[in-house]
């Protein structure tokens, strides 16, 4: 037995992940992670990293608004992120007579910094393994469909329980998150405390910032200064408070050291943030999938409608600004679907899967183990069943919901219900509410013909990858009444619809009816809408229902594998925080292309293009280029660094990471991953995956050099 374990292990070997992949829970690195980052140049013992009954550098790390990661770098809650994250942001108080997206913002004192509606920044305060505790509940608890172990309504339950039975009282702005990690078989309980009175305080304009924009997303070289800050107020005791203007900015517990000595290939680097969702337990099956659905639409769906955009936004700045967030949120993920795609193509990623689900089910076989194999085929068969429904639903989803801003109709049920019980208080009543929703909407969409051009190009899209017997609802409309025609039905939506125009509304809800309700174009194509999705979902379901548990089996046996093999586990992101580390490193994509490990302000005038918004250069920028006055912040040579990388195991939700040296100083801010390591999501090669940073005193040079704003530089720590 022992010599058929062996070279079943052996077969996995050549899969088996290198140190630097990974990315690893806190509260693991002590026991499965010190001794490899040591020897690959970690200078700090880990509970400088993270130390649960001590201050450490993990209390400096923080979630940016729910999608990113942030680093304070001030004793008084300042904290940095990226340009994109803060976007939404930067654009929320972004005006065409204060156009902070083209020309940058900065907050020259504390009064000047702007509160930013909807935006929190959450510390993580404890991290708990929870394991036997939950499971000791998931024995005693009641469990008719067998869901509990990953239903977040019952975690949530036991969070509470556990806390009172350890005696854990919240303070203000506590809260509690519990969350199933490797398929259920393990569970770790995070203590957190958010903040939302958070007010921006600086952003670079959008020439430095989203510089190179969607042609360099997703690439490198990179030159983006992509960085944004912002900071955290509380009230007078240091506590979680809604805005006031008597509140002062936090006096955090830690903040990060900043070094100016820079990087060199080989040096250790590692990252702490947030990574939303990667799956590199999914079988082959399971990747083909994703390539033929979600990455599909994703690519083209969105290509059409940022074309459209685009086009638009060129011509008007108020267009420009309103859709920014929009369309960069948007271009985002569509690069990174092409590039996905390309990637497990190129790099044969499904062969990989395939190879390493095969040791998996040898293993099984060897053993006398079966349900190894009894979910492999679950699986499959499940995929089998749904992929037809989730090829729909993602088109409904990128086309009709994603797509169509103006889709985003207030609810009128409730005046429907009101107009059909005819009692005259409750209509009034219901009016009153959807008036006050209607003017929400209107103030949301302030460009009517924008959507309606937008919307003719979604429909034709969604029709063109969507055989007529299979569209949502809406299309029995458009073919009997409109003949087909999908434009003459958006033109009707905007021109008769009660929320087609704001004279439109106000006419219907001075005298509400029903029949108009019933009949009205866009209250019935967004019931429609939902009724799709409503459908495919239900489609799904059934196929779905044995799912999470052969996926729990599956991941067993991977983790089993790789454990019997010596190799350290780790669980899939979840945006919960994790640390990765690795290098800084160069790499070669193709035969014949090398690519260097940094990039200085030289390939930022070498990209200018003044007749193209992606690569405009401001005029200071040159000047302060062609002095080259910049200070202390200049490589030895001269040269002022820009961006860097390293080979660390990132993916979205580390937006904003910092990137720190083998001491534990802030180097760098992690934005942006390479286009051929786009596959990381499924499958991690650290040959070709890179994680793109903004260097630190590219940073610092334009807030000092470019900004002016040298009150930001004396709050910092700098070494």
């Amino acid at each position: 037995m022992k010599k058929v374990i062996l070279s079943v292990l052996l077969t996995f070997a050549p899969f088996i992940a290198k140190a630097d992949e990974g990315m690893w829970m806190l509260t693991d690195l002590q026991k499965q992670n010190e001794v490899a980052m040591t020897e690959l140049g970690l200078l700090i013992p880990v509970s400088q990293i993270y130390n649960p009954d001590g201050i450490a550098l993990k209390d400096a790390v923080v979630h940016f608004g729910g999608g990113c990661t942030g680093e304070v770098i001030s004793a008084e809650g300042l904290v940095l992120t990226n340009h994109h994250c803060g976007y939404s942001s930067i654009q929320q108080h972004s005006s065409v007579e204060h156009d902070y997206l083209t020309n940058g913002f900065w907050a020259m004192n504390h009064d000047e910094e702007l509160p930013c509606k909807g935006l929190t920044i959450t510390f993580i305060d404890q991290i708990l393994d929870v394991t036997d505790y939950v499971q000791e509940q998931l024995k005693i608890d009641s469990d008719p469909k067998g869901t509990n172990y990953l239903s977040p309504k019952y975690l949530n339950m036991v969070s509470e329980r556990f806390a009172e039975s350890q005696g854990i009282t919240l303070g203000a702005g506590q809260k509690l998150e519990l969350k199933a990690f490797y398929g259920g078989n393990r569970y770790y309980l995070f203590i957190k405390t958010a903040y939302s009175d958070i007010r921006m305080v600086g952003a670079p304009p959008s020439s430095i910032g989203k510089f190179g924009a969607d042609t360099d997303n997703w690439m490198w070289p990179r030159h983006t200064g992509d960085f944004s800050l912002f900071r955290i107020y509380a009230d007078r005791d240091g506590q979680p408070a809604a805005y006031s203007k008597d509140n002062v900015p936090l006096k955090v517990k830690k903040h990060l050291t900043i070094s100016l000595s820079g990087y060199k290939p080989g040096d250790f680097t590692f990252v702490m943030g947030f990574p939303g969702r990667n799956w590199r337990y999914m079988i082959s099956d399971e990747v083909e999938e994703r390539m033929q659905t979600t990455n599909f639409m994703r690519h083209h769906v969105r290509d059409v409608r940022q074309k459209a955009l685009m086009e638009q936004m060129l011509k008007d700045d108020g267009v420009r600004i309103h859709y920014a967030s929009k369309y960069a949120s948007s271009a985002n993920y569509w690069k990174n679907a092409i590039g996905m795609n390309e990637g497990l193509v190129r790099l044969k990623v499904l062969d990989t899967k395939r190879a390493q689900q095969e040791a998996l089910l040898e293993r099984g076989r060897q053993l006398g183990d079966s349900s190894y194999q009894q979910a492999f085929d679950l699986i499959r068969d499940i995929v089998r069943q749904r992929r037809p429904a989730l090829y729909h639903q993602q088109a409904i989803q990128e086309a009709l919901v994603t797509g169509l801003d103006f889709m985003r109709i207030p609810n009128t049920a409730s005046l429907t219900a009101a107009l059909k019980s005819k009692d005259k208080a409750r209509i009034q009543a219901s009016a009153d509410s959807l008036k006050t929703e209607a003017e929400k909407y209107f103030a949301a969409v302030p460009y009517p013909e924008v959507e309606r051009i937008v919307a003719k190009k979604m429909l034709q899209t969604y029709m063109q990858y969507i055989p007529a017997d299979q569209r949502i609802s809406i299309f029995q409309i458009i073919d009997k009444r409109f003949k087909g025609d999908s434009d003459a039905f958006v033109d009707a939506c905007f021109q008769y619809s009660i929320f087609g125009s704001k004279e439109n509304f106000d006419k219907f809800i001075s005298k509400p009816k029903l029949y108009k309700l019933n009949s009205d174009w866009m209250v019935l194509f967004k019931y429609s809408i939902t009724d799709g999705l409503l459908q495919t979902a239900i489609s799904m379901m059934e196929a779905n229902k044995n799912y999470n548990a052969a996926h729990k089996t599956w991941v067993k046996g991977m983790m089993d594998l790789k454990q019997a093999a010596g190799t350290p586990i780790y669980p899939d992101a979840n945006s919960t925080l994790r640390l990765t580390y690795g290098q800084v490193q160069p790499y070669s994509p193709a035969n014949g292309v090398e690519y260097d490990y940094y990039t200085t302000m030289k390939g930022v005038m070498e990209k200018e293009d003044p007749n193209n918004w992606e690569f405009v250069v401001p005029d200071k920028l040159k000047q302060l280029y062609r002095s080259k006055d910049f200070g202390r912040y200049a490589l030895p040579n001269g040269e002022m660094p820009v961006c860097f990388i390293v080979n660390t195991d990132n993916t979205g939700g580390n937006s904003g990471s910092p990137v720190f040296n083998a001491k534990g100083q802030l180097i760098g801010t992690g934005f942006d991953r390479n286009y051929e390591g786009l596959t990381g999501d499924i499958a991690f090669r650290p040959s070709s995956q890179r994680a793109i940073c903004v260097d630190i005193r590219y940073t610092l040079f334009i807030i000092e050099k470019y900004a002016g704003a040298s009150h930001i530089i004396k709050e910092l720590t700098i070494e």
